[in-house]
């Protein structure tokens, strides 16, 4: 018998209900996470009690509910004494979903596996308490030993109701390494249109989370097809040939082992990865050398603004993203005055990424053309730290001279200081002026007399 450990936020609310006469279980991504030895993020738990009584329930013990999705039988229970806040779900049978993403109705039901067969896959489809063990109606358990996903029941009914669950599917194989069942991958090539239904705020979640997983190679490949369905902008590099003795994999073939190959865990850098060549079949040329893509790091930051846009990405990602995208091809000498520019150019953060962009970019290179690119690469990363690890200016903030030592001088208050400010710090930058507050207003005073101000 499988013993899980429930914590004890979740098993209070179990008890409360078990107490009151109702079934109460801890289910689905929970109970699949707890049998892979995982820490579950969430504890749902679903029951035999409807809402009503759910709710009358902790009115009686002065627990505190939320109304989470009253309708389709979800309350939130809220135990601030454990930290937690669970959802609490009245067993259920789904109507018709004619939008392709939610049930029109729902019928609730004194059955745990009538709840449980209407549930996604077979890993999802199991719950669990103390006193029963394992619900196990459709062998969950025996396909998570196997590393498959299957869904229950027929897989075109699945996919038909709920087209997120494609983007699901492909999920949890990208992060588990598991494989998807032979008919559950005909249905998810089957049904892939049916994305184009689906919000876009949901495609960009399941999107970022495959994205960051360890099988994401497998999927980028194998199922293409659903990548031009949530961003059409990527079908024309799908078998696009490159023709280039720097390249061995076609441009989408390329994208797809850049990603693969950054083992980070920055979703900005895998985002970058996925769209960097976007624009390169807009920008093909050949001539006698092979073919080329000049300049399509332009078209694919604006393209990469659309998609971005498009999926609902915040405005924080979407700007590293873009200025990722846009220099990821950029030449970059290794020397200290060229990463100082950088650094003040796009700033710490952003240059560390775009340093992994470029590794995991030309470890998708053919493989007799990436070590010299490489080593450039790791000597980047190493001056990097020595600016950072020597505190080198390349900021504002680093500078020892401030607006007030240039009002000093008589300069009055304005946008002359900051022309100022910005004028020594290229000069500190590019190691012409040392970062001292006397050698600085000097040239502040050589800097005003050359160009006539007058106060």
């Amino acid at each position: 018998m499988y013993r899980i450990n429930i914590p004890a936020g979740a098993q209070t609310v179990i008890h409360l209900l078990e107490n009151a006469g109702f079934e109460a279980y801890v289910v689905g991504g929970c109970v699949r996470d707890s049998l892979l030895g995982l820490a579950p993020h969430d504890w749902d738990i679903c029951t035999s009690a409807k809402p009503d009584e759910v709710l009358a329930l902790c009115s009686m013990h002065g627990i505190k509910t939320i109304e989470t999705g009253i309708k389709h039988g979800t309350v939130t229970i809220c135990l601030p004494e454990f930290d937690g806040m669970y959802e609490v779900t009245t067993y259920r049978i789904d109507g018709k979903y004619s939008d392709n993403r939610h049930p029109d109705t729902v019928a609730f039901t004194t059955s745990i596996q009538d709840d449980l067969s209407r549930r996604d896959f077979t890993i999802n489809a199991m719950a669990y308490n103390a006193h029963t063990g394992l619900v196990d109606p459709f062998h969950g358990e025996k396909d998570l030993r196997r590393h498959q996903i299957p869904c229950v029941g027929n897989p075109v009914d699945r996919f038909h109701e709920d087209a997120l669950r494609i983007m699901r599917a492909l999920r949890f194989s990208s992060v588990y390494g598991f494989t998807i069942e032979e008919d559950t991958a005909k249905a998810i090539h089957q049904f892939a249109p049916y994305l184009q239904n689906i919000a876009a705020e949901r495609i960009q979640v399941e999107l970022c989370k495959l994205l960051l997983g360890k099988s994401v190679l497998e999927i980028l490949l194998d199922y293409s097809d659903v990548m031009a369905v949530i961003i059409p902008e990527i079908a024309p590099c799908i078998g696009f040939q490159q023709n280039n003795p720097y390249h061995e994999y076609t441009v989408y073939d390329h994208i797809a082992h850049a990603v693969a190959n950054d083992t980070g865990d920055d979703i900005s850098v895998k985002i970058a990865l996925l769209l960097h060549d976007i624009g390169k079949p807009q920008c093909y040329s050949e001539d006698e050398r092979g073919g080329h893509f000049h300049g399509h790091s332009v078209p694919s930051h604006d393209i990469a603004d659309h998609v971005m846009q498009r999926l609902r990405f915040d405005n924080k990602t979407k700007e590293d993203v873009l200025t990722l995208v846009l220099y990821h091809d950029s030449e970059i000498a290794p020397t200290h005055k060229t990463v100082r520019r950088w650094l003040s150019k796009i700033g710490e953060s952003n240059f560390r990424k775009l340093l992994a962009i470029k590794l995991a970019d030309i470890k998708a290179h053919t493989k007799s053309t990436q070590q010299p690119r490489i080593n450039k690469c790791l000597a980047l990363h190493s001056i990097l730290d020595d600016v950072i690890a020597q505190g080198q200016c390349f900021s504002m903030k680093d500078l020892a001279i401030g607006g007030k030592d240039i009002i000093s001088l008589g300069v009055p208050e304005g946008k002359l200081i900051g022309d100022i400010l910005h004028h020594i710090l290229d000069k500190v930058i590019s190691g012409d002026l040392p970062n001292e507050v006397s050698p600085q207003l000097l040239t502040t005073q050589q800097y005003l007399s050359a160009n006539h101000f007058k106060f």
